[in-house]
């Protein structure tokens, strides 16, 4: 009984290890399938680590077939190693549907690069062989390039019509406002004299400040 107790123990290690190995190498993988410039043949690396994905797959099956003889052969199998050799197995079957999953992106990636590439060498090979479509589809993108101009300065455009509308506004609500002003300055009594008073004062005291100076520019060009 010790013997199978000290036999499971180091099963399980192992499958705990790889596990995370194998978390290790589907990080990896998976960044060949968000590359936005996939190559259109695997590379080593690539090739290399799904290697590694499978055989580790394979052996974990393998250790877990292990552990699944180890549990039959126990004359009283605990509830907690029967949960533990579940969990074991949950755990292999998500991860082969991962690298399922992921093999698949790759693919439809690079099939959908090497469609692009070949598309793009068509229309160059088109192009060369009829120089007459290869100088038609230059006029027509330089069509597109100028209609796209032409949007960005009716955009402009229409943005400094907007303003200039802004500021035409802003001046009627100012004559308003001023027109207003006015028209209480008027209702109230006195006020006008007032404004004509304070107004008569500042011309006295403008006439008075340009004597002044004038007198001093007299005296300087005197004494000089």
């Amino acid at each position: 009984m010790a013997a199978n107790q000290s036999t499971w123990a180091q099963l399980r290690q192992q499958a705990r290890a790889q596990e995370t190995q194998t978390e290790a190498l589907f990080h990896t993988y998976a960044q060949y399938a968000s590359q936005t410039d996939i190559a259109p043949k695997p590379s080593e690396d690539e090739q290399r680590t799904e290697e590694q994905l499978n055989e580790i797959l394979e052996k974990r099956s393998q250790l877990l077939t292990q552990l699944s003889r180890l549990l039959d052969s126990d004359s009283q199998p605990s509830a907690l190693k029967t949960t533990n050799l579940s969990r074991h197995r949950e755990i292999l079957t998500q991860h082969r549907t991962e690298l399922s999953r992921l093999k698949s992106s790759i693919s439809t990636a690079r099939d959908r690069a090497n469609l692009l590439s070949n598309v793009r060498s068509d229309i160059n090979a088109y192009r060369q062989s009829n120089p007459e479509a290869a100088e038609a589809d230059y006029m027509l993108e330089e069509r597109a390039r100028l209609d796209r101009s032409h949007n960005v300065a009716d955009s402009v455009l229409s943005q400094a019509y907007a303003v200039n509308e802004s500021f035409g506004l802003q001046r009627e609500t100012l004559t308003s406002i001023q027109r207003r002003i006015t028209g209480a300055a008027a209702q109230v009594p006195g006020i006008n004299s007032l404004m004509q008073r304070i107004g008569s004062k500042k011309r006295r005291d403008g006439i008075i400040l340009g004597s002044f100076i004038a007198f001093c520019v007299l005296v300087l060009f005197w004494l000089w």
